[in-house]
């Protein structure tokens, strides 16, 4: 029997395990706003990779612990390290287990987190433990590292990120799979926000209307402008997502701000758009425009690296039994800071499903063994 047979057999007859160990880890409620909750969680992981693995934690200042795992694979010689990455924050309140709790129904494990992205660590263990006990050789070190902020942006663990990136020659992402048929994610959009404030004059709306200057009308057709830079055509979007402003209804308001969430699939696109941005200037000579922000994630670009990293999962999978399919994405992922460094990047390699976010959050029971057998044969050919 080959070794492709064996790490499928050995995640067919364990899919039992994998989906307890799965709802272990959705019943371990992370939110990013709840440091202790993410440690929680980050603990459950690294208990239960400590028999595969050298681990530690690595505090940080805003947020949960960062988990690393050196993982210790069979094999002697090792060339080259690969970052395997995820994150151990949901967006999910404590509490949320209580109206959203983990269930098997319809061929599908619901509840919150478990799409994304808790199934992927799950695999990932999974992965591990078969390349261990099948005595399949690694040829690489093999770090994971799990961000507890990549819901809020990953402040606090960007740097660390970066740095073990550096030095990797691939990076493997456990972010959901893209659709039903579980493509994976070859290019991500960058992400950025603005906000932009515009300051004008108050006045009483009924005694001295004309000596007022208004925020709030200079700020609308700020916003009319903003929403003009968006360009389908080329994948650019531009939201002014929420708004404020003003005091009073019989108050000309003195200060208004819109933030602004924008989006693109180059980077050299982000630099178009922030001129844009910075080039606003008020229409009304009473009121001026200040903006804040720029490009927090870059994109994630599909470049030759990351092609060749795909084809790779592709011819793997079809030894498998499966079809692979690639996509690109218009959320963002850490797997965005890693590409942007030049390190081929391959994301969306964990759980088939939908509803990330949403009460509908669910994976495919019938796709887990296949997904997690393609994590195994990946870390052993890199």
């Amino acid at each position: 029997m080959s070794s492709v047979d064996q790490i499928l057999a050995y995640m067919q007859a364990r899919q039992p395990e994998i989906v307890s160990l799965i709802r272990q880890f959705v019943e371990c409620e992370s939110p990013s706003s709840d440091a202790a909750a993410v440690n929680r969680f980050v603990d459950l992981v690294a208990a239960t990779l400590s028999p595969l693995a050298s681990v530690r934690t690595v505090r940080t200042r805003q947020a949960g612990n960062i988990l690393l795992c050196r993982m210790r694979f069979p094999g002697r010689r090792r060339t080259g390290q690969v970052l395997v990455l995820g994150h151990s924050d949901t967006v999910w309140p404590i509490g949320t287990l209580r109206t959203m709790p983990f269930r098997a129904s319809g061929g599908r494990l619901w509840g919150p987190g478990v799409f994304d992205m808790k199934a992927g660590i799950a695999f990932f263990c999974f992965a591990a433990r078969a390349l261990r006990d099948l005595d399949i050789p690694v040829p690489s070190r093999v770090l994971l590292q799990l961000n507890p902020d990549e819901e809020v942006g990953s402040l606090s663990s960007r740097g660390l990120t970066e740095a073990h990136a550096a030095r990797s020659k691939a990076v493997l992402v456990l972010e959901p799979a893209a659709g039903l048929d579980g493509k994976l994610k070859t290019a991500r959009k960058g992400v950025g926000e603005f906000t932009v404030t515009v300051r004008g004059r108050a006045a009483h709306a009924g005694l001295d209307f004309s000596a007022g200057s208004s925020a709030i009308v200079e700020l609308a057709r700020q916003i009319t402008r903003m929403a003009g830079f968006t360009d389908l055509a080329r994948g650019i979007t531009v939201n002014p997502g929420v708004i404020s402003g003003g005091s009073r209804p019989n108050v000309i308001a003195a200060e208004a701000a819109a933030a602004v969430d924008f989006r693109v699939p180059r980077l050299r696109d982000a630099a178009r758009i922030e001129k844009r941005f910075r080039s606003l200037c008020p229409l009304d000579p009473d009121c001026t425009v200040a903006v804040e922000g720029g490009l927090n994630r870059p994109p994630l670009e599909r470049s030759a690296g990351v092609a060749r990293l795909f084809r790779t999962a592709r011819k793997l999978a079809r030894e498998l039994g499966m079809e692979l399919g690639e996509s690109s994405a218009g959320g963002a992922s850490d797997g965005n800071f890693t590409a942007a460094l030049g390190i081929p990047t391959l994301d969306g390699l964990g759980a088939i499903g939908e509803g990330a976010h949403a009460a509908h959050e669910s994976i495919l029971v019938d796709r887990i063994a296949g997904r997690t057998a393609l994590i195994a044969r990946l870390l052993a050919a890199l």
